[in-house]
């Protein structure tokens, strides 16, 4: 049984990965902060191995050699679209330090095989790197220093950028989430103008794309250094198309106001699309599929 460790673990993305890798027969630990809200992993936590990181690097290094994980699936991050000057210091401990520590202990305890996670927002207007926010300026710079455990330390890394995430199982207030109580409220939305580009890929088909990372990295890329991956729908929405393909699936109406307030700062129009997809993976519930899987739950 495969030894892997998941960060992140208790959000969207990460509790539907912890239990897609538990029917694939892993033996699974998460590092998770102490005030971890577990509710995304109720029905999987007695068959899970559970690590509170409290910032104190030297327990980590211990809960890593004694561990001793064939990969580390790292996921945690904190997502502020657009940041307070509060903010900075969480942005930094949870996207920079926090992985930093995660680096080194894997470095003492001889564990060098890394799926890390990135966002599409760094390639703001299809761009090589052009931060949509300060969020994907510390994704970026978290790659910076997998570089360097690359280069010194011979890790082996991937990173998947993923794009728009959604399922049946979100509870984050996120507008895809929230289209049912929008339309049975009936209460206007003031929106922009709906032009803004989304790509949204359903969680099973990004568990899927990091199962197929783990089968690269372990099987494939002995060598591979660190590769980056998009993960991304073959297929993107504007805004608008989204809602009226809502409307259009589950005959609700949904009262918006196109262009009743502005376009945030830096609003994603154009999609990052020259990334390469990950070897072997491709999408397979499309967006039409995904709707109709919130419409009859």
């Amino acid at each position: 049984m495969s030894k892997v460790v998941v960060t992140g673990a208790t959000g969207f993305v990460g509790s539907n990965l912890v239990k897609y890798l538990l029917k694939k027969g892993f033996k699974i630990a998460v590092i998770v902060r102490e005030d971890s809200n577990f509710s995304n992993l109720d029905e999987v936590i007695n068959d899970i191995e559970i690590f509170n990181y409290n910032n104190n690097i030297e327990n980590l290094i211990l809960f890593f050699k004694i561990y001793k994980p064939g990969v580390v699936f790292h996921l945690a991050s904190n997502f502020i679209a657009e940041h307070e000057p509060n903010q900075i210091e969480n942005l930094i401990q949870s996207n920079i330090t926090f992985g930093l520590h995660i680096l080194e202990a894997m470095k003492e305890s001889g564990v060098q095989r890394l799926i890390n996670t990135g966002t599409s927002w760094q390639h703001y207007n299809n761009e090589d790197y052009n931060p949509v926010c300060l969020y994907a300026a510390t994704k970026q710079a978290f790659e910076s220093l997998i570089e360097y455990y690359v280069k010194a330390e011979d890790f082996q890394v991937i990173t998947l950028k993923l794009f728009d995430t959604y399922g049946e199982t979100d509870t984050r207030p996120k507008l895809i989430n929230l289209l049912h109580k929008f339309a049975d409220e009936q209460t206007e939305l003031k929106m922009s103008l709906g032009e803004q580009q989304l790509n949204l890929v359903h969680i099973e088909d990004v568990c899927e794309a990091f199962y197929i990372a783990y089968q690269n990295l372990t099987a494939n890329y002995n060598d591979v250094g660190h590769r980056v991956f998009a993960i991304a729908d073959t297929e993107s929405h504007s805004l608008k198309q989204v809602i009226e393909l809502f409307e259009s699936i589950s005959g609700k109406e949904i009262r918006v106001n196109w262009g009743g307030r502005p376009y945030r700062k830096r609003e994603v129009m154009n999609l990052w699309q020259t990334g390469e997809l990950l070897p072997g993976w491709s999408g397979k519930i499309n967006l039409e599929e995904g709707l109709k899987r919130f419409i009859i739950q």
